[in-house]
């Protein structure tokens, strides 16, 4: 295979953020997109990026024999049923997180796409930032020898409206789940124990909704290591993305990004420039990277590096931290093999 076709399913902010990185790849052709609403706007956007299929019913790229690849962008709700229609019609999928809001819906859409075979990559893209990668890169090579402790820094430059909060998931389900995946791929090990505490401290408006804004959750791993999760719906400075894992030979850390890495120092002050302020900043190249490994997965037949296992030990983990949360004790994770 020397090119895809792909299908974009969801015309929403991060649907046509991957159009606009799949176009930036020679091999990829762009024939279909669908969504709930077809709008003249969005009509003329992709004939703009040369799209050929405007579409509101996502079966018309499921049923075309020469759309090769689907990505799915719409609502969590909808994810899992895409995935198990998408692998029935033998197409190859990229699913943004999570797979679903039920770890047994996604067990069973996972299941479906073992039996046909197709890849199936879940969006975790901060596994393809450069500086979280080379961290994994670091552990993986016992350059700090035997890992200890994860902290894991994650919090939002402003809350979401309410209506996305009661639509979300819940703060685990709906971010948190990049850190328990990011935890997993920075120690390389599975978490077996989750203890999470919750606060409502920067919305009332969310603990209405039921949901927290704040989080502490402390993990324990397989491997015996610990690690610590730290969340907030607003950092009011910009996009607070940070982690450390200490071990016995050493210490790797990843910092903000930053638009430069320029600090002043004069006799008043020591100055240096905010993070930046919003994730589309902050994993622009990561985005990209992401979708030319599906793409080269998908070519090449090589295996997907972040899998649908991968989006399933994820949910298990945030499952387990609202249980925890609800419980006010930690919830002990069952080891699940991957298949």
């Amino acid at each position: 295979m020397t090119t895809l076709t792909i299908g974009i399913i969801g015309a929403g902010r991060i649907g046509r953020l991957h159009v606009d990185n799949l176009r930036l790849i020679p091999q990829i052709r762009i024939k279909s997109i669908s969504d709930v609403f077809v709008t003249n706007q969005l009509k003329a956007w992709a004939e703009e990026k040369q799209i050929e299929v405007v579409t509101t019913d996502y079966h018309e790229l499921l049923n075309d024999s020469e759309i090769q690849a689907i990505f799915i962008c719409s609502p969590t709700t909808t994810h899992a049923t895409i995935i198990k229609e998408a692998a029935e019609a033998g197409k190859h999928i990229f699913c943004e997180k999570p797979v679903s809001f039920s770890v047994e819906e996604t067990e069973a859409a996972l299941a479906v796409v073992e039996k046909a075979g197709v890849k199936l990559q879940v969006g975790f893209n901060r596994r393809f930032d450069a500086n979280f990668r080379k961290v994994h890169n670091l552990v993986k090579e016992g350059a700090i020898g035997t890992p200890h402790v994860l902290k894991i820094t994650s919090r939002d430059p402003q809350p979401p409206g309410v209506d996305y909060i009661k639509s979300s998931g819940g703060l685990f389900m709906d971010m948190t789940i990049h850190d328990f995946d990011m935890a997993r791929y920075i120690m390389g090990s599975e978490v077996v124990e989750v203890s999470a505490h919750g606060a409502v401290l920067v919305d009332p408006a969310i603990g209405e909704a039921g949901d927290i804004d704040t989080a502490i959750i402390t993990l324990k791993f397989e491997n015996g290591a610990l690690g610590v999760i730290d969340n907030s719906r607003q950092a009011v400075y910009g996009y607070d993305q940070r982690l450390e894992i200490f071990g016995d030979k050493g210490t790797a850390q990843a910092d903000n990004v930053r638009e430069t890495t320029v600090e002043l120092s004069t006799v008043d002050r020591v100055e240096k420039e905010k993070p930046l302020y919003f994730f589309l900043e902050r994993y622009t190249q990561a985005y990209v990277d992401e979708v030319n490994e599906f793409i080269s997965v998908c070519l090449k037949d090589n295996e997907v590096s972040c899998s649908g296992f991968d989006g399933l030990q994820a949910e298990r983990i945030a499952k387990a931290a609202k249980q925890s949360l609800e419980t006010g004790v930690p919830v002990q994770l069952k080891p699940l093999v991957k298949a």
